[in-house]
């Protein structure tokens, strides 16, 4: 099995629509396992066909390219009333992919905002963790955190709001 047969077959597994796939030869071993509609090889080994002594040697891991990260969308929601009755107008920030989000850099760092922060445009204000690559989330806009809105270290859908943001 060459690489493009194995590339094949992560795409037929990929829109199948399948958890896992093992495939299993004396010549290799492949697993192939799937989250969320992402599709990733994770163990691939091949021999080498010199002797029938020599060694095996393990291939990398065959993942297919991930696009880079967009920017993340900020878009005017519909107008909440503010507490003395007035419209205020908040910026959602929306997740601009799939993956885990996280407050902070990591579990012993202080979060990147808390509500009543100033931020300034191009401030890192979160992390997604998207197949293992972290990925920073940059404030579009200057403003005041108003609310978090997404729980830390739990799963987020693309789109989905994470915080509100008062521009004023």
């Amino acid at each position: 099995m060459n690489l493009k047969e194995v590339e094949e077959l992560i795409r037929f597994v990929a829109k199948a629509n399948v958890a896992e796939v093992e495939l299993e030869t004396k010549d290799i071993k492949l697993v192939i396992k799937t989250s969320r509609g992402v599709t990733e090889a994770t163990q691939v080994q091949v021999p080498v066909m010199v002797t029938p002594a020599a060694p095996v040697v393990t291939a990398p891991a065959v993942a297919p390219a991930i696009p880079a990260a967009p920017k993340v969308a900020a878009e005017a929601p519909a107008a909440p009333v503010s507490a003395n009755g007035n419209e205020a107008k908040y910026i959602t920030v929306k997740s601009p992919m799939i993956g885990t989000f996280y407050r902070s850099a990591g579990p012993d760092k202080p979060p990147f905002v808390n509500v009543g922060d100033k931020i300034e445009k191009g401030k890192v204000i979160c992390i997604i963790e998207a197949m293992k690559l972290f990925n920073e989330i940059e404030a579009e806009v200057s403003g005041t955190v108003i609310k978090v809105i997404a729980n830390d270290a739990t799963p987020v859908e693309y789109d989905q709001a994470l915080l509100l943001i008062d521009p004023s």
